[in-house]
């Protein structure tokens, strides 16, 4: 049994925000040893730093040199700093964006080498980690070039809702122009593979929502629903996806109706993240759909005004580490699922 249990890289993010508050206090119940493995991609030091500020006592993690020499029952952190690292609370700094990403590179080179078999990323500051080898948006951009996936989904999921997001991180401004009919039927399809494969939904309904307010009120508030979104939901139809709308987005969330669908796809990121957080702060978890390789985070930011105060809410920090390790099985059960069909079915018997 133990064998089996998955091996969840998680990377320190940055280290004078809430991310090692979460990771303590989600990593201080011992249930979580019972079905996964986790590895903290980080600094003993930093960890302990954080472990003082919050007055928790009870709690380590063993130290190891690489992800192969985890075992099971126990947690793990690989130090991927020197000793002269510091910490500087609730702080934006180039040093913290360094630190951030020298554990984020180490964690993204053992996945890819299958060290370790999920990923759950800590809160990063997406100014102060620029630099050099890191010139992307997100950890969504990153790892998309990482793993040279042709096209990624941010999908924002809760218990009663999953939200995806056809523009990410890119101005408000530069969102019409992005929206293309191949880029919004590139997002559709992913969301359904997503929505089969990692969630077992087999035959999800996917809301639409419009650019404009009303949906574009038939062309009177803007032409992108007519020219661009219902075009590429016609495309859809043909391929089997089961696609309704465009939905104006107010009515849609504030009448209660987001609840009858599988996926939400919204056109741009506060568009699709606003109601979600509004809903679903604590439990929801920010998953990258698209990847070949399993990746989660929590939707929160670094939260630098109530770092080592001992106040951060973990509980979509804990939502992203089961989510992690619910997809992996649910990829892998369904990988075993097809390799049986493939091996049962019944040979051409004509003669």
């Amino acid at each position: 049994m133990e064998k089996n249990k998955i091996k969840v890289g998680i990377t320190q993010g940055d280290i004078n925000g809430v991310s090692y508050e979460v990771i303590i206090k989600t990593l201080s119940d011992s249930r979580i040893m019972d079905f996964c493995t986790p590895i903290v991609y980080g600094s003993p030091k930093v960890l302990a730093y954080h472990r003082k500020a919050i007055n928790v006592d009870n709690f380590s993690l063993t130290g190891i040199v690489e992800a192969r020499e985890a075992s099971f029952n126990k947690g793990y952190i690989i130090n991927c700093h020197d000793d002269n690292i510091r910490v500087e609370l609730g702080k934006p700094t180039p040093y913290c964006g360094e630190a951030a990403y020298q554990a984020l590179e180490i964690a993204v080179k053992d996945l890819s080498e299958h060290q370790i078999d999920v990923l759950v990323t800590a809160p990063i500051n997406k100014h102060t980690i620029q630099q050099k080898d890191f010139k992307f948006p997100g950890h969504t951009e990153y790892l998309q070039d990482r793993f040279n996936a042709e096209e990624t989904l941010m999908l924002m999921v809760a218990p009663d809702i999953r939200i995806g997001v056809v523009t990410g991180h890119i101005a408000l401004a530069d969102v019409p122009a992005a929206l293309t009919e191949e880029l919004l039927l590139k997002k559709l399809r992913l969301m359904v593979e997503s929505l089969k494969n990692d969630f077992n939904i087999h035959k999800p309904r996917i809301a639409v929502l419009g650019l404009n307010p009303h949906a574009g009120d038939q062309g009177l508030l803007g032409n992108e629903e007519v020219e661009v979104i219902m075009p590429a939901m016609d495309k859809a139809r043909d391929e089997g996806i089961m696609v309704l709308g465009p939905f104006a987005a107010d009515g849609l969330f504030g009448s209660g109706q987001y609840s009858k669908f599988d996926g939400i796809l919204a056109m741009y990121h506060d568009q699709g993240l606003a109601p979600f957080k509004a809903l679903s702060f604590d439990q929801g978890v920010n998953y990258t759909a698209g990847l070949p390789v399993v990746r989660t985070s929590p939707v929160h930011g670094t939260a630098y005004e109530i770092a080592g105060q001992g106040v951060a809410n973990p509980a979509s920090f804990r939502e992203a580490l089961y989510l992690a390790c619910d997809i992996f099985k649910t990829r892998k059960m369904n990988k075993e699922l097809q390799k049986n069909a493939m091996v049962t079915k019944p040979k051409n018997t004509r003669r």
